[in-house]
């Protein structure tokens, strides 16, 4: 396995793409010796392309011939399973979906190719992308790296171990009630949600309206270089934000200190959930860190999150019940906790459903002036650390109750990594921002990141490689 080169991030192959160091061809089929021998005991992806290296080779030559295409040329880059890559099905991890090809790019892959990107894989996700965790009717159980018997959360569970595992530098994940943050806490990685409509997306789908595209990564400037690529304009999606040309990456430069920003933490947001006692602490190192770089730091909980959680579980239900709709015929072939949310959607009234959507804008309003006195949040993103598989079913209620409130209000949100338990398992916290402050919450992710340093995601695959050929041996 060639290991070193599986570490690297995308700032540093490219660098190595410069100077002559290393090719994409290398990088590309190292990347698959990787997935060949670690992938089995993580089940991270659903389908590799068949050109990957054809795509690694024409990189190869546009470097070699001075004509990069831009800051991804070269760079692999894995695709959740119901964003579509043309060419290649997507199955949304379900069986009431065929083989057909997409017949044409997502907005968010078409910017990466335009950027020599090689979108070569799609990795797992639940049953249409339903829930937390990512054990799918039509590809299995999706195992967390760190331990085999943990899930890595959900929906975008593959993405996040195939990044742990230097499976590819980056992986494209969608988040529509903290399926990209959720992940990235149990995985050690770096997860960022967007601001709603930053990343154009189609077709957006009964989820439209909460889901957001986003980067998962082994470090925060790896994210806002993809950012950078993938919110360029396309119109093909009309809640799409105007293009402000961010340069996402060269903001990370733009603050050499916190000093003077203002940030709000807490540890439960004011619902009545109180996280384990590492999460906990996880979040008041993080607000200590910022306090002592000069930031000014407060105890407080935003307004009206128990609201947006209620909402939320309006919402969703209402469309898990619009995706199966259509679906009588195929309805015994979904995974039961999806009919499940689709049946208390078929409870739902036009009058309640529009009753959330009125109040969900008066919460927006009340939280748009929380954000006029601070300029972010810390919190927890989830109230444990990965939990074992055998315990998933018998959960008290796999509810996104510390991520939902960004997605209902489309505020940009972060997991970062911020340690380890006592047993070794990676913690995230969340940083949160305004209304369309995405570059504010990854430069705060920056900051931490060089406080706390990142996941020894190094060891992690080393530790599953060895793992495997002991296994292998016996």
């Amino acid at each position: 396995m060639k290991g070193d080169l599986c570490e690297l991030t995308a700032q540093e192959l490219q660098e190595l793409y410069r100077n002559g160091s290393a090719s994409p061809v290398e990088v590309m089929a190292a990347v698959l010796q990787r997935i060949e021998q670690l992938d089995p005991a993580v089940n991270a992806f659903c389908c590799i392309a068949p050109d990957a290296l054809d795509m690694a080779r024409a990189s190869e030559i546009r470097w070699q011939s001075k004509r990069s295409l831009g800051p991804l040329d070269g760079v692999p880059i894995s695709i959740k399973d119901n964003v579509a890559v043309a060419g290649l099905a997507t199955r949304y991890g379900s069986r009431v979906t065929d083989e057909t090809p997409a017949p044409h790019d997502s907005p968010c892959v078409a910017r990466l190719r335009e950027s020599g990107a090689i979108c070569f894989a799609k990795t797992t996700l639940p049953d249409f992308a339903h829930k937390i965790v990512t054990d799918s009717p039509l590809t299995g159980v999706t195992r967390n790296p760190w331990d085999t018997d943990r899930t890595p959360g959900g929906s975008s569970g593959g993405a996040a171990a195939a990044v742990s595992l230097g499976m590819a530098p980056v992986a494209i994940g969608t988040d529509g009630g903290g399926s990209i943050r959720i992940p990235a806490a149990f995985t050690g990685t770096f997860g960022f949600k967007p601001s709603f409509g930053r990343v154009p997306h189609a077709p957006r789908g009964p989820f439209g309206l909460v889901s957001h595209v986003g980067p998962m990564t082994r470090c925060v400037a790896d994210a806002a270089r993809v950012l950078t690529v993938i919110s360029r304009p396309d119109s093909r999606d009309w809640y799409a934000l105007p293009f402000d040309a961010s340069d996402y990456e060269l903001g990370l430069k733009c603050k050499p200190a916190p000093g003077g920003i203002r940030i709000a933490h807490s540890s439960s947001l004011g619902l009545d959930l109180i996280p384990e006692a590492h999460v906990r602490d996880a979040v008041t190192r993080a607000a200590d860190t910022f306090g002592q770089l000069g930031a000014r730091v407060y105890p407080e909980d935003p307004p009206g999150i128990a609201r947006c959680n209620a909402i939320h579980a309006t919402l969703w239900p209402a469309c898990c019940r619009q995706l199966t709709e259509g679906m009588a015929d195929a309805g015994a072939a979904l995974d039961p906790s999806l009919q499940a949310y689709s049946n208390a959607g078929a409870a739902i009234s036009r009058q309640a459903l529009l009753g959330a959507l009125i109040e969900r804008g008066e919460l927006g309003a009340t939280v748009n002036a929380f954000f006029e006195r601070y300029d972010l949040v810390v919190c927890p993103v989830y109230p444990r650390v990965a939990m074992p598989l055998v315990e998933v079913p018998a959960s008290e209620e796999l509810f996104p109750h510390f991520t939902a409130w960004c997605n209902q209000l489309g505020l940009p949100a972060a997991s970062v990594y911020t340690g380890t338990t006592s047993d070794g398992l990676p913690i995230g916290i969340q940083i949160v921002g305004g209304r369309h402050a995405d570059a504010l919450v990854l430069w705060a992710s920056h900051i931490l990141e060089l406080a706390f340093g990142r996941a020894p995601l190094t060891d992690v695959a080393r530790s599953l490689s060895a793992s495997i050929l002991g296994r292998a041996t016996h």
